[in-house]
C-alpha cells in the first residue's frame, strides 16, 4: 500500500534524548520523497543509527514531529506499529540473525511471518542469496558463516519483501570493495523499482559510486545536501 502522499517520511524540529542525558540529535527537519535515494553521514557518535531507530519505529522523538506514512510517531497506537514496519526494511549492524535457523530460513523469515506458503517464496529467496553471493551457504547456520556473509544475509533478508523504505546502518562495513559495489547496484535497483533506500554510512567510495542527497549529521544537527 501506497503512502497517502508524495511524502515517506517528515521530521519537524525533532529533538531526541536518551533518559536524562544530553540531546543526542537537535532541531533535525527533513522530507523524504516515495521512491528517493539518501545516504546518512556523519562521524562515529553523530546520531545515525538514533536517526536509523527514529525511522524504524523503535524510537520516539523526545520533541518534534516524526510523520511515517503519514502517522504521527508520537500518537501512534501500539497495534498499528507492526504493520508499519512490515513497510519498512532494515539492515543491522549487528545482523540480528538466529542462530537455530538456517542461511535461507533467516532470509525467508520476513515472508514465513507474513502468512506465505514456501512454493510462493522458494524461488525469490533462492535468487536473492544467489545474487548476493551465499548461494552456496543457504542451508548452513549463522555461526559458521563469516562476518560479511552474515552482512549479506541480513540485506537479503530487509529485501525479500520489497519494502517501501529500504534503512541499512552501514551495511557494506564487513564486505570487500567488489561486494560492496554489488550490493549498492542492489540498492540502486530497488529504488529504481519505487523504494525509498536510506543508507547509513561512512563509506565515501560507496557515496562517490551512486550519486545521491546526503544527509550529515555533526553534534545531533543535520545538514542536507542535494
Amino acid at each position: 500500500m501506497a503512502p497517502e502522499t508524495g511524502t515517506a517520511i517528515r521530521f519537524e524540529n525533532v529533538g531526541l534524548r536518551y533518559g536524562l542525558g544530553p540531546e543526542v540529535l537537535r532541531d533535525v527537519s527533513f522530507e523524504i520523497e516515495n521512491g528517493s535515494f539518501q545516504y546518512v553521514t556523519g562521524p562515529s557518535g553523530a546520531g545515525k543509527t538514533s536517526l536509523l531507530r527514529l525511522l524504524f519505529l523503535s524510537l520516539r522523538p523526545t520533541r518534534g514531529i516524526v510523520r511515517i506514512f503519514d502517522h504521527d510517531a508520537a500518537t501512534i497506537g501500539r497495534d498499528v506499529v507492526p504493520a508499519l514496519r512490515r513497510r519498512i526494511g532494515i539492515v543491522f549492524q549487528d545482523f540480528r540473525l538466529l542462530d537455530h535457523l538456517t542461511t535461507y530460513e533467516n532470509v525467508a523469515l520476513p515472508l514465513r511471518v507474513l502468512g506465505v506458503d514456501e512454493e510462493n517464496y522458494r524461488r525469490d529467496v533462492t535468487e536473492l542469496l544467489d545474487w548476493v553471493g551465499l548461494g552456496d551457504r543457504k542451508w548452513v547456520h549463522p555461526q559458521v558463516l563469516s562476518g560479511g556473509e552474515k552482512q549479506r544475509a541480513a540485506i537479503a533478508r530487509a529485501l525479500i519483501t520489497r519494502p517501501e523504505i529500504l534503512l541499512a546502518d552501514e551495511p557494506t562495513g564487513n564486505v570487500d570493495p567488489p561486494l560492496a559495489k554489488r550490493l549498492l547496484r542492489l540498492f540502486v535497483e530497488l529504488n529504481r523499482l519505487g523504494t525509498s533506500v536510506i543508507i547509513a554510512t561512512h563509506d565515501l567510495s560507496l557515496m562517490e559510486q551512486h550519486d545521491a542527497r546526503r544527509f550529515v549529521l555533526n553534534a545531533g544537527h543535520i545538514d542536507v545536501y542535494d
